[in-house]
């Protein structure tokens, strides 16, 4: 597994559950994020509290209640993953762009949130819709 798949394993060893940061609105691939979901891979509630937020929610709320925020991000890092994986966007780009830029779109999840059989139910879902 990816070098972050790792310490989260460990970290949620004995959990039962856990609160990701995951919003909707990030990429395609997240639009089918849910308030609460099962992670059956790991057999745990996973939390997404801001699933319904906007990137400009977000940012509104971090200023408002002096929320610490990566310099990072004030440099176009909008996604802040490990360094190889991880470049800063141009103007325009989707937040998450900036993610494995060198693969093909596809490609925006490290393993932290890519639950194969979550994963295998929404493509099978997007396939029903499109018929």
């Amino acid at each position: 597994p990816a070098s972050k798949v790792l310490p989260l394993r460990a970290a949620l060893t004995g959990a039962q559950g856990w609160v990701t940061g995951l919003r909707a609105g990030q990429s395609a691939r997240r639009t089918a994020v849910e308030f609460a979901s099962i992670d059956s891979e790991r057999g745990l509630i996973k939390i997404n509290p801001l699933y319904d937020w906007t990137r400009d929610h977000a940012v509104a709320f971090t200023r408002e209640h002096t929320v610490p925020v990566n310099e990072l991000h004030g440099r176009g890092f909008l996604s802040i993953g490990c360094a190889p994986c991880t470049r800063a966007i141009q103007p325009g780009e989707p937040e998450r762009a900036g993610r494995w830029w060198w693969e093909d779109e596809g490609k925006t999840e490290c393993g932290l949130h890519a639950n194969p059989l979550h994963l295998a139910a929404r493509a099978k879902l997007t396939e029903t819709h499109k018929a």
